[in-house]
């Protein structure tokens, strides 16, 4: 057990029976009244999301969560195969529960998975990671100063916005918790 002043990003709970992971959370102290805690919580199963506000100092009911470091090893066709870097031990991860980190998935890369009770909750990329540009429309000069941005295929096959001076076949780093944006080029 924990009480609302311990919450943090990522942090697991285990509310009616269902787990919540804390997206993000805010302490309220009103000029008026009794303080409280403002959260937005992820469902870890159907990846709902709700906001859900506490008293201050609120016992609430943390789950154990396992996250092992595991490498990445390959798609069977059915689902996502991971071998813990320690044990050795392969397991697989439906893709339902990959979900859309499946986009920026490299083979042989590490992952964070996280276990409750044996069970695969979700999979958590590096923040950012190195592709290659496979495809995307070649850029023309002078079009280095602007904002603008064009689609690109990297990869493992996701498509994501980049500047228009990138040219297929560069390596950029990309953000994978906001779904793929553009970091930068890797020099190199």
């Amino acid at each position: 057990m924990a009480t609302t002043n311990d919450l943090k990003n990522g942090l697991v709970l285990n509310i009616d029976g269902q787990l919540w992971q804390v997206v993000e959370f805010q302490h309220v102290k009103p000029g008026k009244g009794p303080a409280f805690v403002r959260t937005k919580l992820k469902n870890v199963e159907t990846n709902k999301n709700v906001d859900k506000t506490f008293n201050a100092g609120t016992k609430v009911e943390t789950a154990t969560v396992d996250r092992r470091t595991m490498q990445y090893l390959y798609n069977d066709g059915t689902n996502y195969v991971f071998m813990d870097v320690q044990t050795y031990e392969q397991t697989e991860v439906a893709p339902e529960i990959v979900g859309s980190a499946a986009d920026f998935m490299l083979e042989n890369t590490d992952a964070i998975v996280a276990t409750h009770e044996g069970r695969v909750l979700f999979i958590e990329l590096p923040p950012s990671i190195e592709v290659e540009v496979t495809f995307t429309e070649p850029g023309v000069a002078g079009d280095s100063a602007t904002g603008r941005t064009k689609p690109a295929t990297v990869e493992t096959g996701a498509e994501i916005q980049v500047p228009l001076f990138i040219e297929q076949g560069e390596k950029i780093k990309v953000d994978t918790r906001d779904g793929g944006s553009y970091l930068s080029r890797v020099k190199g």
